[in-house]
This record gives structure tokens, C-alpha cells and sequence, in this order.
């Protein structure tokens, strides 16, 4: 891989190429003794969340260096397949795929080789009709990104609703399995819009497991404070704690994602990665109407050593325009993360590539 405190990085998703308008929504995770998963919506005809879209994947043995075709995992058939979200088991071939339809379904499937095959797809709407006795949604997504398979053996899948088409008001919860995916059940409302400290539009959830067992939420929100939302619960169902902004990462109302480092490689530290546009800027154009004002720009990458109390390390894969991202980190300890990378014609929605970010954790700690 040449310098191993390096970042590299290659495109494995191009607008306007392979028969699709725009890439987006990348879902990222190394299964196995290193095999890497990189998953993305494919919209055919416009850069719209809604539309004719699949659902694609490439794969990696060699860390990167080379890559699969990209062939379709979920074909949108009439509609939008989306919001993909991977679970592996850690040391196996076993993988996760979660995923929605027109945002008004949710799936589940299990590759058993390392995301070369995935068997049928079996349909788990229900679990989500649990929860509209007490919320009553018109839109549900799983993530997007990546869930967990916690120590214990739990899956845990982060979500959102909507009760509205406007993708406003919104919750987050959880759901999980407790077998292995073979029966899913619903985790209670985290947070809706105005809970706790005011909390506004939250939504896209991302999880991360502690070091002491507990789960940590980080939430997208369109709250003034352009803080991420953080809470932890003991067992990443029951029992959140009271919410509160993170200081450290910024929120350009934009999904961003969390991710645990090997704890055999801190010595009993509580290290996490974070990735997400670092800017709260305007260009003061159009495009930014639907963000609080803000550009998504400044991908960064931070380290925390500390279970997400501060953040003293950060660098920058991507200064200017730049969207969602997943991590993932391999069994080596190298890190990966797959983000939305530039426009086109200035148009924050319409996302130039997907780029794939392999670097380890002395390039991120070192200063720039």
C-alpha cells in the first residue's frame, strides 16, 4: 500500500457514467479477513431522492487497490431502492444488508460470503408498524451507512420517520435483533422534533459501541446550534441519556458517521472515528435552502480518544464540496471512508463521485 501514514484515495462511483445520473448515499463494510463492501444508490434519472434507483455494489479483496465492477444489489425495479445499511459479524463472512423501498418498506438479507451473494430478502415492515401507535409516519428509512453487531451478539440498526412526505417533523430510534436477524423489534423514540434541548428535525442516526458495552447515538439535526446530537444507552435500546450537543463536531444538517477503532490496538482506550462536512459557511445560493444555511463542504475526519468527549485530532480528506460518508475499519486497523466528493455545475444535490479514503490512524493523528 507504499507509505502506510498516507492517505489515498480513488473514485468508485462517477456521475453521468454506467447508464446513471448520480451517485449517492454510500454504505461502507469490511467483512471477513479484509474484504471490502462499498454500496451506494444509483439514481437514474435525476439526483432526486425520489425516482428509479438501485441500489449498487463494488467489492475489494486486496485493501483497496482493486475493485469489482459494479453490479446491482437491489434493482429499484419501478421505484427507489434505498438507504442501504450494513452489519457485519465481526472475524466471519457474515454481512447484514438492510435497506427501504420508496420509503415506505424496510428488508433484510444475509451474505454468508463476505457480500459476494446475498440469499432472498425478507420483508420487515412490520417491525416498524410497531411504532404507529405512538408516532404516526408517512416515510421510514434504515440509516443510511452502517449498524452494529454489539459484543453480546445483538444487531442494531439506527432509523428514522417521518410524518410527513417533507421529510419534516421527524424521530430516530433503533431496531434489533436478538437471533441473529430472524425477528426484529422496535427500540423506543430517542428523540422527535423539540425534544430535550430543542432538538429540531432529527434524523439519519449513527451508532457506535463503547468500550464499557454502551451504544452511542450521534443524530443529525437542524437545530441553531449546528451541533451534532449525542446521547448513550447501556444496552443501544432502553435507557438514552439526556441529549446533548457535542461541541466538537459541527452540523451543517448532513448525515455523517461514527465509527469504533479495535480496542486491542489503545490499550483499553476509548477510541472513535467521526466523519462529516466540518463547514457551517454559505455560498448563499439556492442549493442551500434545505440545510440550514450551510454548504456541505470540508469532509473531515476526527479522532477522539475519550469515547467522543473531545476531539483533538482531525485532517481534511476533502476541503470543498462533500456530502454523506461511511467509515469502516479493517482487522489490520486501517481506516476507510467512502464520501460524496464534489458537484456538478454548483449544484450541492447533484454529487460529482464517490471517493473511497484508505489511511491509518498515524496520519490522522499527526498534525497536518
Amino acid at each position: 500500500m507504499g507509505n502506510p501514514s498516507a492517505v489515498r484515495q480513488s473514485v468508485l462511483f462517477e456521475a453521468r457514467q454506467g447508464g446513471y445520473h448520480t451517485y449517492r448515499i454510500p454504505a461502507l463494510a469490511v467483512a471477513g479477513r479484509g474484504t471490502i463492501i462499498a454500496v451506494c444508490e444509483a439514481r437514474r434519472q435525476s439526483s432526486s431522492d425520489i425516482g428509479a434507483i438501485d441500489l449498487l455494489v463494488r467489492r475489494s479483496v486486496d485493501v483497496g487497490e482493486t475493485w469489482s465492477a459494479p453490479s446491482v444489489l437491489v434493482a429499484g425495479e419501478t421505484g427507489a431502492a434505498h438507504n442501504a445499511t450494513m452489519i457485519v459479524v465481526p472475524g466471519s463472512d457474515e454481512v447484514h444488508h438492510l435497506y427501504c423501498r420508496d420509503y415506505k418498506r424496510a428488508f433484510h438479507a444475509i451474505s454468508r460470503d463476505a457480500g459476494a451473494t446475498f440469499g432472498p430478502a425478507t420483508e420487515i415492515t412490520p417491525v416498524f408498524e410497531q411504532y404507529r401507535p405512538e408516532y404516526d409516519w408517512v416515510m421510514i428509512a434504515t440509516g443510511p451507512g452502517h449498524g452494529l453487531r454489539l459484543r453480546g451478539g445483538r444487531l442494531l440498526v439506527p432509523v428514522w420517520l417521518s410524518a410527513s412526505p417533507d421529510q419534516k417533523p421527524t424521530a430516530a430510534s433503533v431496531i434489533f435483533s436478538d437471533d441473529g436477524g430472524r425477528s426484529w423489534r422496535r427500540g423506543p423514540i430517542v428523540v422527535r422534533d423539540g425534544d430535550g434541548a430543542g432538538v429540531g428535525n432529527p434524523m439519519e442516526p449513527v451508532l457506535v459501541e463503547l468500550r464499557d458495552g454502551r451504544v452511542m447515538m450521534n443524530i443529525r439535526n437542524a437545530s441553531p446550534a449546528k451541533r451534532r446530537v449525542v446521547t448513550v444507552s447501556p444496552d443501544g435500546v432502553n435507557g438514552w441519556s439526556p441529549l446533548r450537543f457535542d461541541a466538537g463536531l459541527h452540523e451543517p444538517f448532513c448525515m455523517g458517521s461514527v465509527c469504533g477503532m479495535p480496542i486491542d490496538h489503545h490499550g483499553g482506550k476509548d477510541a472513535i472515528l467521526y466523519a462529516g462536512p466540518d463547514d457551517l459557511s454559505s455560498a448563499d445560493h439556492p442549493g442551500t435552502a434545505n440545510v440550514g444555511g450551510c454548504d456541505r463542504k470540508g469532509m473531515t475526519v476526527k479522532l477522539s480518544r475519550d469515547g467522543g468527549w473531545t476531539w483533538p485530532h482531525a485532517r481534511v480528506l476533502e476541503p470543498d464540496w462533500s456530502g454523506y460518508s461511511d467509515l469502516a475499519v479493517g482487522p489490520d486497523g486501517m481506516i476507510y471512508c467512502l464520501y460524496e466528493s464534489g458537484c456538478v455545475g454548483g449544484w450541492m444535490w447533484d454529487v460529482k463521485s464517490l471517493v473511497l479514503a484508505r489511511f491509518d490512524e498515524a496520519w490522522l493523528a499527526r498534525r497536518p
